[in-house]
């Protein structure tokens, strides 16, 4: 692609509601379409190209990176409250190589290097505000394009688990109701440490929650986020817990790590952040190939969503050919707002094809 101006992307100096209030428009660039028959949970999608939740803060967030090339966009995780996010820095760059879950800390970097900490506590704006904006934005988007929206409950003191998952569904519901195609429920969150954030890691909770959010949406795709997991039993365990309830499960969410300041003192009180980027894809691709397998053991229907660190159309199909039905991209997004077009144009060029991959089978 020829060398370009800078389009507009998230400021990391500036707050989170700076860049909600400061989304950029849509672009006005041509797409170019990618060969082959692409699905989403069952949706018919114009390619394998999606963003999850992370990016987009909002309809004009989604309506923008539609317009780059992106089919399946992931509106910002909500709630059933007003949720403020958590202060500055929300994104740090950071230094390391690939990342496998074992690590205790990572330095800060100068630059962005291609990973970053992500510190944002999944805020929220209020119920009325996020279910008008969804519904303005399914409005306005192209009918090609497949809106979904991440919801998560939010614990109450004294709350029970059948309250926790009462409030996924209500969430759910609402979003089904403003027009979302999907619904993903966050199950992950390295940066809360109420049990919203670990439950993925906790199988008859994530059962609980999941047949109720299930019965809320009814036939509308649902998909669950969830974070690393490297263990073949955990992930047998999860999928006997949900697997009868989803339409999809998406990795990776992130890799968790303390931050260390050039000083030698730590970021954020010491606590994990996530890290996104290029050092999450290994394990996210090894994530993707387990979950495949123990999918396809099963005969189950459930899709695997390939998500951490893809970048290029060689990242994309490495995640296809680890057995993920669709790749989310959003770091690389949101450092180069133009890297679906990218990816567009060499797939189209190499004539990608659904059966031209070469993708994990089970048989």
């Amino acid at each position: 692609m020829p060398s370009a101006s800078p389009m507009p992307a998230y400021d990391p100096a500036r707050t989170y509601d700076w860049n909600y209030e400061h989304a950029p428009d849509p672009a006005s660039v041509p797409l170019v379409d990618v060969p082959g028959q692409w699905s989403f949970c069952g949706l018919p999608a114009a390619s394998p190209l999606g963003m999850p939740a992370g990016p987009l803060l909002n309809g004009r967030w989604v309506l923008y990176y539609a317009s780059l090339g992106f089919d399946v966009l992931t509106y910002k995780t909500v709630r059933s409250v007003e949720r403020a996010c958590y202060p500055l820095p929300n994104l740090l760059p950071v230094k390391t190589g690939s990342l496998s879950g074992g690590e205790l800390e990572v330095p800060v970097a100068d630059a962005m290097l291609g990973s970053w900490a992500v510190s944002f506590g999944m805020p929220s704006k209020s119920p009325e505000v996020w279910r008008t904006d969804i519904e303005a934005t399914r409005r306005k988007l192209a009918k090609s394009k497949i809106l979904s929206v991440s919801v998560v409950g939010t614990v109450q003191p004294s709350w029970t688990l059948d309250d926790l998952a009462d409030d996924y569904a209500r969430c759910a519901r609402w979003a089904v109701v403003a027009g979302a195609d999907a619904v993903e429920t966050n199950f992950s969150c390295p940066n809360v440490s109420t049990c919203d954030g670990q439950l993925y890691q906790e199988t008859h909770a994530a059962a609980v929650v999941a047949e109720r959010v299930c019965d809320a949406v009814g036939s509308v795709p649902f998909i669950i986020k969830i974070g690393h997991l490297t263990d073949r039993r955990q992930a047998d365990a999860l999928l006997d817990a949900v697997g009868p309830f989803v339409s999809g499960i998406a990795m990776t969410n992130s890799v968790a790590a303390t931050i260390r300041a050039a000083d030698g003192s730590f970021y954020f009180d010491g606590e994990k952040r996530g890290i996104c980027g290029a050092a999450t894809r290994p394990a996210s691709l090894s994530q993707t190939r387990l979950f495949a397998e123990a999918i396809a053991e099963r005969d189950l229907a459930i899709d695997v969503i390939g998500v951490g660190g893809a970048a290029t159309a060689e990242h994309v199909r490495e995640y296809l050919a680890a057995g993920a039905s669709h790749v989310q991209i959003a770091t690389a997004a949101m450092v180069d707002p133009r890297v679906a077009l990218q990816i567009r144009q060499e797939l189209a060029a190499g004539h990608e094809t659904r059966a031209s991959v070469v993708r994990f089978s089970h048989r």
